[in-house]
């Protein structure tokens, strides 16, 4: 199986909520991530219901304060829309509409 993903994936287990946008109204769930690019999310949703392919969504992280180093006072938020594009047992893989940057910190 080739491997057609274009950005690279990093291991990140950050809190996070999914907001299920539904014909029957909106569920949110709160979930953690597994892994994150520039362009997807892998959440796991082991206590969450299975859910249709191309389930649309909104995905809210929060990258605890403790977790950057070099700004103590900072806590970041991002807020992603996408579809999911696979899901397994484990989770869902969540494609963004747009292109999210993921940068690190020197020192960090």
């Amino acid at each position: 199986m080739n491997d057609r993903r274009q950005c690279k994936r990093y291991p990140a287990a950050l809190p996070a909520t999914v907001e299920a946008i539904m014909s029957d109204g909106n569920k949110l769930f709160d979930v953690e991530t597994k892994d994150l690019s520039a362009e997807s999310a892998f959440i796991y949703n082991k206590e969450t219901p299975l859910l249709p392919e191309e389930t649309r969504f909104i995905l809210n992280l929060t990258i605890p304060r403790e977790s950057v180093c070099e700004l103590t006072d900072l806590k970041c938020f991002i807020e992603l829309e996408g579809g999911m594009v696979r899901s397994t047992p484990e989770g869902m893989a969540i494609r963004f509409d747009r292109e999210c940057q993921i940068m690190t910190l020197r020192g960090a």
